[in-house]
């Protein structure tokens, strides 16, 4: 067996797996009893994962994946392994620690860390990253997809943003007007209903559509064929094209979306149950969503 093998053999039990073929570096979310929902434990696995496959020199493309029935549900937001109180060894950030900080301040300190500013790094590695999503990829999902440079989704996957269900203005890492047409992302956002992968690719949000149990294999394909390539020719054109998107205002109006989030947040927090609008993820569940 492979040393790549014992690698990924070796943390069974852990939030992310690591595995490399080759040239190819696969980072799967492994929490597969609650939809790879994002606890911090998760978040910060992912980031070491990551960051390992960018050191390593003979890794050329990396392959982001979840296990079993979906890709990735969204944040934990009512799992037995919900972190969100911990302290966590902060990367991604200048901002305090959170843990003993009460209201919007220890709020907007821990996702400014773990959503805005992770899924803002991770956008940055120097490699090619393929996501491979399957099933739901929801809310939280959809930022882990979309920092990625290519996504392929098989045919059973959706999408979905119903945080505006919780009276949020989508979530943090808030890329929608860039990786779909404005009036799209309107009605996407307004209804919060699933977008199907066949209306994904049409609107170019998602690279293939392919069957799902093709999808490992083909993704595989494509990021071996891209590994190809020579690596730093991969990370000049990566950085000329995520340089054109920022001159079309993605880096710069994160920001200001990231503040009227947090505006939500305070706002329910003052006149609902709580930060989320009252909403639990059962009650999420119970709203439901059409396809589109």
């Amino acid at each position: 067996m492979s040393a790549a093998h014992d690698e990924a053999r070796a943390t069974p039990d852990g939030p992310v797996l690591y595995e490399k073929r080759g040239p190819v570096a696969t980072v799967t979310m492994n929490r597969p009893d609650y939809h790879n929902a994002q606890n911090s434990a998760m978040t910060y696995a992912l980031d070491r994962a990551f960051y390992r496959a960018a050191d390593d020199d003979e890794v050329k493309v990396m392959v982001l994946a979840g296990t079993g029935k979906h890709f990735s549900a969204g944040h934990d937001i009512g799992s037995p392994e919900r972190d969100a109180h911990l302290p966590f060894d902060r990367k991604a950030g200048l901002w305090w620690d959170h843990s003993d900080k009460a209201g919007a301040e220890g709020r907007f300190a821990r996702e400014s860390e773990v959503y805005l500013g992770m899924c803002r790094r991770w956008r940055e590695l120097p490699k090619p990253v393929i996501a491979s999503v399957q099933g739901a990829c929801v809310a939280g999902g959809l930022m882990l997809a979309w920092v990625c440079d290519l996504i392929v989704a098989s045919d059973d996957a959706f999408f979905a943003d119903p945080v505006v269900r919780m009276g949020i203005p989508g979530v943090e890492f808030f890329a929608h007007p860039w990786v779909m047409p404005p009036r799209i992302a309107k009605e996407f956002l307004y209804t919060g209903d699933r977008m199907s992968a066949r209306r994904a690719y049409e609107i170019g949000m998602v690279n293939r559509v392919v069957p799902r149990e093709e999808l490992a294999g083909r993704t595989r394909e494509l990021a071996e064929r891209i590994a190809g390539m020579p690596r730093m020719g991969l990370a000049l054109t990566k950085r000329a094209v995520n340089q054109a998107e920022d001159l079309q205002g993605l880096h710069a109006g994160l920001d200001p979306v990231f503040g009227l989030h947090h505006l939500a947040h305070a706002h329910n927090a003052e006149t609902a149950e709580d930060s989320l609008g009252g909403m639990d993820i059962h009650a999420m569940k119970a709203a439901g969503t059409k396809e589109t």
